[in-house]
């Protein structure tokens, strides 16, 4: 199964140098048959695709425009061909808990055996129904947060379409005001004061279990700072803010927080917090955000 699903992808990597009009048509035929899918079943498919070996959902990938944001994996189709030759025997495994899209864009969380347990958030750029831009960031999964809550559990049901724009709008008021300008009197007009489900690993349900893990933090001298707000996605009730920031002794540091919002208040929380790689261990240079 690995070396089929490795042979399509030199195949499609090879298939950029083609004669530019063969290369053309070959685009043209692989959008016509995927504009059955949206593009939200496009990402699920692919990633999927891990566990399946199906080799259909790799051209959904443009072949000659792939943007990768992932730090560890070369640009283009042949970086993502070079990191699944280095697949374990048996090859990854993806479980795509939860899959929204917003516009062009497709994000999902997804729990992961990729060199090991790991949880996920990934997005996907979408170009007349190609993807051709990939950010992600992942954390190893972590025992039950101390109110037994994994990285995983929680609501996975979309509810309130319309109101995806002032949803979006709540969790960047969270962002903006509270996490970057330290307006912590503000706190509870963006989260529920009686109801915060926290997905964290290290925190507890609740504004009580921030309280806690802020304190730590402050008598150990660790920080977890957020300097910039670079993407709010969302669908219904979900959101997704990608920020950059400083966590623990100071390391540069991507936050993905994604938000479950009920009646204009945060009411769950999920996140994966990983540190960003010195640029001299960049295998692109296209950044994180």
């Amino acid at each position: 199964m690995k070396l089929k699903f490795i042979t399509l992808i030199i195949t499609s990597s090879i298939a950029v140098s083609c004669s530019s009009s063969k290369s053309t048509k070959a685009i043209a035929d692989l959008k016509s048959e995927s504009t059955k899918l949206s593009n939200k079943d496009k990402v699920v498919a692919l990633l999927n695709s891990f566990n399946t070996g199906d080799q259909k959902p790799i051209s959904y990938i443009n072949p000659k425009k792939y943007i990768q944001h992932n730090l560890a994996v070369e640009d283009g189709l042949a970086g993502f061909g070079a990191v699944m030759h280095h697949a374990p025997e048996g090859g990854f495994k993806a479980n795509v808990i939860r899959a929204f899209q917003d516009g062009d864009y497709v994000f999902t969380h997804t729990e992961y055996d990729f060199f090991g347990p790991k949880a996920g958030f990934d997005v996907f750029r979408f170009e007349n129904g190609l993807i051709v831009e990939h950010w992600d960031n992942l954390l190893e999964v972590q025992k039950p947060n101390p109110s037994g809550r994994t990285q995983f559990d929680g609501t996975t049901v979309i509810t309130d379409l319309d109101k995806t724009e002032a949803n979006k709008k709540i969790a960047r008021g969270f962002i903006e005001n509270v996490l970057l300008n330290h307006k912590m009197d503000q706190v509870t007009n963006y989260i529920n004061p009686k109801k915060y489900i926290q997905h964290n690993p290290a925190v507890a349900d609740g504004l009580e279990g921030f309280g806690v893990a802020m304190k730590y933090f402050a008598e150990n001298g660790l920080v977890m700072e957020y300097t910039k707000l670079h993407k709010v996605l969302g669908q219904g009730n979900f959101v997704l803010t990608i920020c950059e920031g400083k966590f623990g002794k100071g390391d540069h540091t991507a936050y993905y927080d994604l938000f479950r919002i009920e009646n204009g208040l945060i009411v769950e929380h999920w996140d994966v917090i990983s540190t960003i790689p010195v640029k001299s261990e960049w295998k692109n240079t296209n950044g994180k955000f």
